[in-house]
């Protein structure tokens, strides 16, 4: 798992919307130097995950549709990222190969899952309110 170029415009996008106000796409990408092309697209995900609401028209904008309290770093990166396992065998369905020939459980796997549920953990642990405000999540985390 990666967090790509995608992910992080998202949260820049959500950033500047942290603050209630309404911003059109072009505001948006120039408040927070993002290239124009992706931001849109960008949007389009966030609204159809429910985080923003986009009004066209001339009285239009974007504006934030969610409670940052209630919104993980996990979801926002669901809700942008295709790919979200940090393996290809920790799909959903996937077809090992190697399981099938040898008959046997995969150690590897087994301790990649175990990863992957860490860092899914991790990631729900932090809620963007959080993340965008700088903010340590727990008072855990002021000690670390």
């Amino acid at each position: 798992m990666l967090i790509t170029k995608e992910t992080d415009y998202a949260l820049r996008i959500l950033r500047s919307l942290s603050d209630g106000g309404s911003f059109t796409v072009g505001e948006l990408t120039e408040k927070e130097q993002l290239p124009r092309e992706f931001a849109y697209k960008i949007l389009k995900k966030l609204e159809k995950a429910g985080m923003v609401q986009i009004i066209r028209g001339a009285k239009g904008g974007c504006f934030l549709d969610c409670d940052l309290k209630e919104i993980s770093l996990f979801d926002v990166i669901q809700s942008i990222e295709t790919k979200t396992r940090i393996s290809a065998c920790m799909d959903p369905g996937y077809d090992c190969n190697w399981r099938k020939e040898s008959n046997a459980n995969c150690m590897i796997h087994g301790r990649l899952k175990m990863v992957q549920t860490a860092v899914d953990n991790e990631l729900k642990s932090w809620s963007l309110y959080h993340v965008l405000n700088g903010l340590p999540e727990t008072e855990e985390s002021i000690l670390n």
